[in-house]
C-alpha cells in the first residue's frame, strides 16, 4: 500500500480540523476528507447490499419445529433496520469504517440448525443470549482467554466448513442438487437436479449466475455479488414474462405493483429469551449458543483487525483503536439482530470496499447506514429476487470462505485431522455444531494420544466434554431414564 493510500501514517501533515464533525470523527487527522468518506460509504453499501436479499431467502426458506416460516417482507425490513441502526452506532461509537449487517453463516446456523429444534421466537432468543455473552466476554476481559483457548487451525477450519455448508445450501436451494426421492433403494443420497439431470429455466438462471459471479470475482470487480444478483434477477424476470414457469420456488421474479411501500416491522420484538430450554436439552442449548458465539466472535475479530490494518489505523503495537468498544458494539448488534428476528448481526469484511475508496473514519458509516435506512422503503423491489438468482452468491461466499484452508498446517496431524473433521462434518451432516464438536473432540483426543494433553486449554477440555455428551445424548438420556 502506498503512502497516499495510508493517510493515517502521515496524520501530522494533514490540515487542522475545520468543523465539529471533522473533529469528532478525526477526518482530517486521519488524512481523509468528507468526499472520500461519502464515496467510501456508498462503496461499502453496494458491496454488501446483497444481504438484504440473501438473509430473507435463507431464513425464509426454513421452517421451525412447528412448521412455521418467517415472512420475507418482514425479514427484509428487519434486516435493513438492524443494518442501518447498528452501522451508524458503530460509526458514531467506534469511529471505524466498519459496517454491520446480518452475518452469513450465522443465519445458516439459525435457519437449518436451531429453528428445526424450537420455535422461531425461541431461536431468536438464543441469538439475543449469544450477543449478551459476547458483551460479557468483552467487558470482563475473557476475550483473550477464549481467543487463546482454540488452536488457530481449528478457527480457520470452522470458517472453511461454514463456507462449504453455505455453498451446499446454495446448490440445494437453486435446484442444482437435490435429495434422491427414493433414497432407501440407492446408496446415493443426493443427485444432480431434480431427476439426475439439470432441467428447467430456473436452474439455467442459477448456472449462468454462478458463471457471472465467479467471472466478476476473478476480475476483482467491486460489488460483484450484488451485480450478479441484479443481473440474473432481470434475466429471470425476462424469462418468466416469456414462459409460464411454475418452479421458481418461494419467489416469482415479477415486477411488483409498487416499488415503494411502508416498512413492515411485524418481526420486531418477537423473541423468547429462555423458551429454547423448554424445547430441547440444556446441553444442546448451551452448545448451540457456544456455536453462535464462536462463529461470531472470531469472525468479528478477524474482520476488525483486517479492516483497521487496511485503513492504516493500527497503532505502533498493531492494536485496533478502542477495540473493546468496537467489540461491545458488535455484541450489541447480535442482540439487536435477535430482538428484530433478523439473525445475529456482525461486522462485514465488505467494508474493505469503502476503505479502498478512502474511508478512514466512522463518518462513512453514516452514509452506509443511511442507505440501508432508505432500503426500508424499497422492500417490494427487494423481494422479487428468486432463489436461483441469489443462490450463486452463496456459492461465491462459500468459495471466499474456503480460501482460508491454505493457512492450515496439513503436515501436522494434531492440527490437520481435527481441521478436516470440522470442515467435512458441517456439510455432510448439515450441521455447523456437529462440525465444531467433531473438531474439538478430535483435537483433545490426538493431543492426549501424543502425550501432550497439558497443551490443551482447560476450556477445550470442558467444551469437548459437553460435545461428547451432545453426541451421545440418546444413550445418556436412556441411562438417566429421561429419554
Amino acid at each position: 500500500m502506498t503512502e497516499t493510500q495510508r493517510p493515517a501514517d502521515r496524520a501530522g501533515t494533514t490540515p487542522p480540523a475545520t468543523s465539529g464533525v471533522d473533529r469528532y470523527f478525526r477526518i482530517s487527522e486521519r488524512g481523509s476528507t468528507l468526499g472520500r468518506e461519502i464515496r467510501g460509504g456508498f462503496a461499502t453499501f453496494f458491496t454488501m447490499a446483497y444481504i438484504l436479499v440473501l438473509n430473507p431467502i435463507i431464513l425464509g426458506s426454513a421452517q421451525d419445529k412447528f412448521g412455521h416460516r418467517l415472512d420475507s417482507v418482514q425479514l427484509t425490513t428487519a434486516t435493513a433496520l438492524v443494518a442501518a441502526v447498528m452501522t451508524i452506532v458503530m460509526g458514531v461509537g467506534g469511529n471505524l469504517p466498519l459496517a454491520i449487517a446480518a452475518g452469513l453463516g450465522l443465519n445458516a446456523v439459525v435457519a437449518f440448525q436451531i429453528a428445526p429444534l424450537m420455535s422461531w421466537d425461541d431461536a431468536m432468543g438464543l441469538i439475543v443470549i449469544e450477543g449478551l455473552v459476547i458483551c460479557v466476554l468483552v467487558v470482563t476481559g475473557l476475550r483473550e482467554a477464549v481467543m487463546h483457548a482454540i488452536p488457530q487451525g481449528l478457527k480457520q477450519a470452522i470458517g472453511v466448513g461454514i463456507g462449504l455448508f453455505i455453498a451446499f445450501i446454495g446448490f440445494v436451494d437453486a435446484g442444482f442438487a437435490s435429495r434422491v426421492p427414493d433414497a432407501a433403494h440407492t446408496t446415493v443420497p443426493v443427485q444432480l437436479g431434480a431427476t439426475g439431470a439439470l432441467t428447467g429455466w430456473p436452474v439455467l438462471v442459477f448456472c449462468l449466475g454462478v458463471l457471472l459471479t465467479v467471472g466478476l470475482l476473478a476480475r476483482r470487480v467491486r460489488g460483484a455479488i450484488l451485480i450478479s444478483i441484479v443481473a440474473m434477477t432481470l434475466v429471470a424476470m425476462l424469462i418468466d414474462s416469456l414462459a409460464d414457469i411454475r418452479s421458481w420456488g418461494l419467489t416469482t421474479p415479477a415486477w411488483p405493483d409498487q416499488v415503494v411501500a411502508a416498512p413492515d416491522f411485524g418481526l420486531l420484538g418477537r423473541f423468547s429469551l429462555f423458551g429454547a430450554f423448554g424445547q430441547t436439552s440444556v446441553i444442546t442449548v448451551v452448545l448451540l449458543v457456544f456455536t453462535l458465539v464462536l462463529s461470531d466472535f472470531f469472525d468479528t475479530m478477524g474482520t476488525v483487525v483486517g479492516i483497521s490494518a487496511e485503513a492504516g489505523l493500527l497503532d505502533d503495537e498493531g492494536k485496533v483503536p478502542h477495540l473493546g468498544r468496537v467489540l461491545l458494539i458488535d455484541g450489541a448488534a447480535a442482540v439487536a439482530g435477535g430482538a428484530a428476528s433478523s439473525s445475529s448481526a456482525t461486522a462485514y469484511i465488505e467494508s474493505a470496499a469503502g476503505v479502498g475508496e478512502g474511508s478512514r473514519t466512522g463518518f462513512s458509516n453514516l452514509v452506509t447506514g443511511g442507505l440501508f435506512g432508505l432500503a426500508l422503503l424499497l422492500t417490494p423491489l427487494l423481494t422479487i429476487v428468486p432463489l436461483q438468482a441469489a443462490a450463486p452468491a452463496l456459492v461465491a461466499v462459500g468459495f471466499l470462505m474456503m480460501t482460508q484452508v491454505k493457512n492450515i498446517d496439513w503436515d501436522r496431524y494434531e492440527i490437520a485431522v481435527p481441521a478436516f473433521l470440522t470442515i467435512a462434518a458441517m456439510p455432510f451432516t448439515y450441521s455447523i455444531t456437529n462440525g465444531i464438536g467433531a473438531g474439538f473432540v478430535a483435537h483433545v483426543l490426538i493431543k492426549s494420544v501424543l502425550g501432550r494433553a497439558r497443551e490443551v486449554h482447560w476450556l477445550m477440555w470442558a467444551v469437548s466434554a459437553l460435545f461428547l455428551v451432545y453426541f451421545a445424548i440418546d444413550p445418556v438420556e436412556q441411562l438417566l431414564g429421561v429419554g
